[in-house]
């Protein structure tokens, strides 16, 4: 189905929006909702990696930053036409600033009514382990044809396992509601791994957990890169939020943020 055409215009006349904004003092993020660390509630107010970067980017353009914390859809589609360049079906609003969106070029291509920038940090899945479990060498995947390991139900580290080596993985693998109840379990011993996203696993890491990032063989997205999500006809905005996320990157501010989470932060690739 044809969608929307976007009306075409130059960088240099198109800055009412960022005007706007700085006219009304604050800008607005969208935040994924209960997605430690990157975006949550914590004492009724947002907080998470996502959420520092959204006030990094309102204090480089001199306003505040206020969030709207939103679950996320059936799929990334859905994200963006609720909170970016349409808006839900039923009530709610679309904001300035899309936090966390995940970064492709063919899909960037193919999604028209939003630009795709700012690009802050790089995601990998990684295996976390309890020590005890592998003394010697940490897992990789082809140890979970007799181990067990821990998974967010129906995440690509869930369809990973179970597709690798023609299913050989599957009986191995106990799934979970979400990460922080995946690594709980791994902390309780109910596993010996768990496999996911770098970050989630370090968020939900204890002491007796390590955490390596092995060859992933046949795992076509085994890593990505995460920015923002902009409605293409703002492009002054868009402009403007990348160079701040720039001058975060360079000044070490960005680093910083993921260094206070005890995560590490894996640089985009720009």
């Amino acid at each position: 189905m044809p969608q929307p055409k976007p009306q075409n215009a130059g960088r240099d006349i198109v800055g009412q929006d960022i005007d706007q904004i700085i006219d009304r003092g604050y800008i607005e993020f969208a935040a994924y909702d209960d997605f430690e660390p990157w975006s949550f509630e914590e004492k009724g107010r947002a907080a998470g990696v996502d959420i520092e970067i959204g006030r990094l980017i309102a204090g480089e353009l001199g306003v505040e930053a206020r969030f709207r914390l939103v679950p996320a859809g059936e799929n990334l589609d859905a994200d963006l036409r609720n909170n970016i360049w349409k808006g839900p079906v039923i009530g709610g609003r679309v904001s300035n600033v899309m936090l966390h969106v995940p970064y492709d070029s063919d899909y960037s291509c193919r999604v028209d009514q939003v630009v795709f920038t700012g690009q802050y940090a790089a995601e990998q899945v990684a295996i976390a382990y309890r020590e005890d479990a592998y003394p010697e060498d940490p897992p990789v995947p082809a140890y979970f044809r007799f181990d067990t390991v821990a998974v967010e139900n129906d995440s690509i580290s869930d369809f990973y396992l179970t597709s690798f080596a023609g299913g050989q993985l599957a009986k191995g693998v106990r799934r979970y509601p979400d990460y922080r109840a995946a690594m709980a379990a791994l902390a309780a011993g109910e596993t010996m791994a768990a496999m996911g996203p770098l970050a989630q696993l370090e968020a939900g890491a204890g002491e007796g957990i390590a955490i390596h990032q092995p060859p992933l063989a046949g795992f076509a997205v085994s890593h990505w890169t995460v920015g923002v999500g902009i409605h293409m006809r703002y492009r002054a905005l868009g402009y403007a939020v990348d160079d701040a996320i720039r001058a975060g990157l360079e000044d070490g501010r960005i680093a910083a943020i993921f260094e206070r989470y005890g995560l590490t932060h894996l640089p985009p690739e720009r």
